[in-house]
């Protein structure tokens, strides 16, 4: 399936909701995106988690003042900080029974090698690191990660972050030929879809 970025995010934000509904009942749902970039992925999720809230951090201050502007004009529950995503989640307060969505998409610099993947604990920072620090701030709230990957996934690399989570399934999205696509690893901590 060949699509445009802005229908990938749309895919991407419909797989993410359909996942975030089967979670236990709880208050106003919080998505986070600890690299927010453009705030692409998180405009799409939002628009289809009516209500919940998204909080992005971008340490890049020109890529932060675009976004903060782009995102402003959307009339959307969306906050943008220009810090680090470790800074941000520290200060970061949720209630007892939210459920917290992370989009997981680090500079992956060279955790990708043509021959042997995408290396997850290669990434900057390595994505265990992050799915660790997001497990203590939020602790016993339900927890769905949707991490980027590639199509082709260093095996013990996946081995080693999948037994954080209470389920986990792949899905790729087809913009590039076979072998060459990114998609999401999902992951749910508290419940099983």
């Amino acid at each position: 399936m060949e699509c445009t970025r802005d229908e990938l995010a749309d895919h991407i934000g419909r797989h993410i909701a359909a996942i975030a509904k089967s979670a236990p009942p709880t208050s106003r749902a919080l998505i986070i995106d600890p690299f927010t970039g453009s705030g692409n992925t998180l405009y799409w999720m939002l628009r289809h988690l009516p209500g919940a809230h998204g909080l992005g951090f971008e340490q890049d201050p020109i890529v932060f003042r675009l976004t903060s502007r782009n995102l402003a004009t959307l009339n959307l529950s969306i906050e943008v900080s220009n810090r680090d995503y470790k800074a941000g989640l520290s200060q970061l307060t949720v209630t007892p029974d939210q459920l917290v969505i992370a989009l997981i998409a680090p500079p992956w610099g060279d955790a990708l090698n043509k021959s042997t993947g995408l290396d997850l604990r290669r990434t900057t920072p390595p994505i265990t690191e992050i799915v660790d620090f997001l497990v203590d701030i939020v602790g016993t709230n339900p927890l769905l990660c949707a991490i980027q990957v590639y199509e082709n996934l260093d095996p013990d690399s996946l081995a080693e972050l999948t037994p954080r989570f209470s389920w986990s399934a792949q899905r790729m999205y087809g913009l590039n030929a076979p072998g060459q696509n990114h998609g999401l690893l999902m992951g749910t901590r508290g419940w099983v879809p």
